[in-house]
C-alpha cells in the first residue's frame, strides 16, 4: 500500500540543475542521479511527496475514532481531504515523466479502468449531490410540519427522507465497488498504475464513509422527528378527539420536550448539508478535472 510507494522513476526535483558540476571533482549531478524517464522518485519529489501525505492523511481521517467519526464535522474534514488528494494528483499528472508511462499505454487494460474509476466517481458525486439537495428540500418540509403539527405533511416528508437514506446507502456500497475489485494484471508492473490505483482506493474508501455519515446524520434527525410524529399520535390527537384542550400541561411539557429536540436534530443535519453542498461540488469538479487530464495524456494530439 502507501509505504512511501516505493517507486523508481525519477523526475527533476525543482532547484537542481542537472548539469552543473559536482563539489570537488565529482561528476555532474546528471550523471550521479541517473535520471530515467520510465520510472517514479522513492520520496524524491515533491509531487510524489505530497500526494503521500494525503493518502496518509485520509486513512488517518477514516480510523479516528467515535465520537468524532461520523459528525457532521468529520465528514465535512472528509470531503475536505478528498479535495486535496485529488489537487496532489493533479500536480503529479502535469509533469511529463509521470504522463509518459501513460502514454505508452493508451489501450492497455489498466489505463481503461482508471478512466472507467474516475467516471465512476465523478457519476457518485453528481448524485452525492442532488441527494444534499434533496435533503435540504426535505428539512424544509419537515420544519414547516412540526411547526404547524401537520401529521400527515411529517409523514410524508418524513419517507421522502428515508428514500433519500436508502439512496446514499447505495452510492456507497457503488463507489465501494471500485476499491475492490482487483486492476488487471498487467498494471502490478506498471509504477503509474499503482499510484493511480492507490489513489482510487483512498477515494472509493473514503467518500463511502462520507455518504454512509451523512445517511447516518439524516437517519438520527428522522429518528427524533419520527419520535416527534409519534407523540402527536398519542398525546395531541387523542386530546382533541375528546374535545380536551391541546394546551394541557402534558401537551405543552411533552410536545414541546420533542418538538425541540427534532429540530435541533434537523438544525445539525441542515447546517451539515449547507457545508457538504459547497465541498461536494470542489470534490466533484477535481474527479472530473482528473478525468479529463488523462484522457488528454491518453488521447494522441491531432
Amino acid at each position: 500500500m502507501v509505504a512511501g510507494f516505493r517507486r523508481s522513476m525519477s523526475l527533476p526535483v525543482p532547484g537542481l540543475n542537472p548539469s552543473s558540476p559536482g563539489p570537488k571533482g565529482r561528476a555532474p549531478l546528471e550523471k550521479a542521479c541517473h535520471v530515467r524517464s520510465t520510472s517514479l522518485p522513492c520520496r524524491s519529489h515533491p509531487a510524489i511527496a505530497e500526494l503521500e501525505d494525503e493518502i496518509r492523511a485520509l486513512r488517518a481521517w477514516l480510523s479516528l475514532p467515535a465520537p468524532e467519526s461520523g459528525s457532521p464535522t468529520w465528514i465535512s474534514a472528509g470531503l475536505a481531504r478528498i479535495d486535496l488528494l485529488h489537487a496532489s494528483l493533479d500536480d503529479l499528472l502535469q509533469i511529463p515523466q509521470a504522463q509518459d508511462p501513460l502514454r505508452r499505454s493508451p489501450s492497455a487494460p489498466w489505463t481503461d479502468r482508471l478512466l472507467d474509476d474516475f467516471l465512476r466517481f465523478a457519476d457518485s458525486y453528481g448524485s452525492f449531490r442532488s441527494a444534499l439537495m434533496s435533503l435540504r428540500q426535505t428539512q424544509s418540509e419537515l420544519h414547516t410540519a412540526i411547526r404547524r403539527r401537520d401529521e400527515a405533511r411529517l409523514a410524508s416528508a418524513l419517507r421522502s427522507q428515508k428514500r433519500i437514506e436508502r439512496d446514499l446507502a447505495k452510492l456507497a456500497v457503488s463507489i465501494r465497488e471500485a476499491s475492490r475489485s482487483p486492476m488487471p494484471a498487467l498494471a502490478a508492473e506498471l509504477e503509474m498504475a499503482g499510484i493511480m490505483r492507490e489513489v482510487a482506493v483512498a477515494t472509493a474508501t473514503a467518500s463511502a464513509a462520507v455518504f454512509l455519515g451523512i445517511g447516518a446524520v439524516s437517519s438520527a434527525a428522522s429518528a427524533a422527528v419520527a419520535s416527534t410524529s409519534r407523540a402527536y399520535s398519542w398525546v395531541v390527537a387523542p386530546l382533541r378527539k375528546l374535545s380536551l384542550s391541546p394546551s394541557s400541561s402534558l401537551k405543552k411539557r411533552d410536545w414541546g420536550e420533542w418538538e425541540d429536540g427534532a429540530l435541533e436534530r434537523l438544525e445539525a443535519l441542515e447546517e451539515c448539508v449547507e457545508v457538504l453542498e459547497s465541498k461536494s461540488e470542489r470534490v466533484f469538479r477535481s474527479l472530473v478535472n482528473t478525468r479529463v487530464t488523462l484522457l488528454n495524456i491518453l488521447t494522441p494530439s491531432l
